[in-house]
């Protein structure tokens, strides 16, 4: 059962950082959630959770720390709060730029630009007939 767990919280984490390396807004929301689950996931883990027993100190030989399961869903409270967040502050750029890439402009876009800049800056040779005069 650990061995599974681990293999999750692995997965989980692989793909949030996958996620997080795309170019897009809401890939990166995605990866970000997904890394917060893995995240909750671990703690969990850590807590070394028992099933069947109090959380509290009772007449019981034994106890589950409740402290794991605290902070869990204190975390994902939060994180949901996070990702709610992000996702509206993800589409209010994309309505302002036009576009959800993560710096605001499109790759190919900036090639264009690159290109257009490169053309206007290059001077015109004297006996260069290809080259329309500028006005």
């Amino acid at each position: 059962m650990e061995l599974l767990f681990s293999v999750l919280i692995a997965i989980l984490t692989g793909t949030g950082i996958y996620l997080l390396l795309r170019a897009r807004t809401f890939p990166v929301v995605m990866g970000v959630a997904l890394i917060s689950y893995a995240v909750n996931l671990f703690l969990l883990a850590m807590g070394r959770l028992r099933t069947g027993q109090p959380a509290i100190i009772g007449t019981g030989e034994s106890y589950t720390d409740p402290l794991p399961q605290a902070l869990v869903l204190t975390a994902i409270v939060i994180g949901f709060a996070m990702t709610a967040f992000v996702t509206v502050l993800a589409l209010r750029a994309r309505g302002e730029l036009g576009n959800d890439h993560v710096d605001g402009f499109e790759e190919r876009g900036r090639e264009q630009e690159r290109q257009q800049s490169a053309s206007e800056e290059k001077p015109a040779e004297p006996g260069d007939d290809t080259q329309e005069p500028r006005p």
